[in-house]
């Protein structure tokens, strides 16, 4: 019986601080991770920004990255943007995506970091915007697979 209150106590200590075992198959860095796992939707929020953006990634033709999509929903009911993307996951293990308004130059870049404990589904991380030099923290969460073809 002793035993098995010292389990609850230390579970329940667990549950408190938030620590919890980490998933032996999950990827602790994304290098680690293969890359088809970043191909699918995404949850892209904005710090300071309500709305969320839709993030769509598929294969790059030319190279080992992803290119794909951002569409942000626009205030007041204006017209969502939808922008290029293209990117990979770099040396040091950081997700770094261009982002572009029109296909030629690039309007945005992004550099995440893989989230601890989220199996490859979340990165954080920072925004520039090319036209003023703004950063913004933002967090990418996966929610669904690929959706068509690769």
């Amino acid at each position: 019986m002793k035993a098995l209150l010292a389990l609850f106590a230390a579970l329940a200590a667990l549950a408190v601080t938030g620590c919890a075992a980490v998933d032996p198959n999950c990827p602790a860095d994304a290098r680690d991770l293969p890359l088809a796992s970043l191909y699918g939707r995404w949850e892209a929020r904005f710090d300071g920004l309500p709305a969320v953006s839709v993030v769509q990634l598929g294969k790059h033709p030319d190279y080992a990255g992803v290119r794909g999509t951002i569409t942000r929903n626009a205030d007041g009911g204006a017209k969502p943007s939808v922008a290029q993307l293209a990117g990979d996951v770099d040396d040091e293990g950081a997700l770094s995506i261009d982002e572009s308004l029109d296909g030629r130059a690039i309007s945005g870049n992004w550099a995440g970091t893989l989230q601890p404990r989220a199996c490859g589904r979340e990165f954080r991380g920072t925004w520039r915007n090319a036209a003023d030099e703004s950063t913004h923290p933002f967090v990418l969460i996966k929610t669904g697979g690929l959706e068509g073809k690769q």
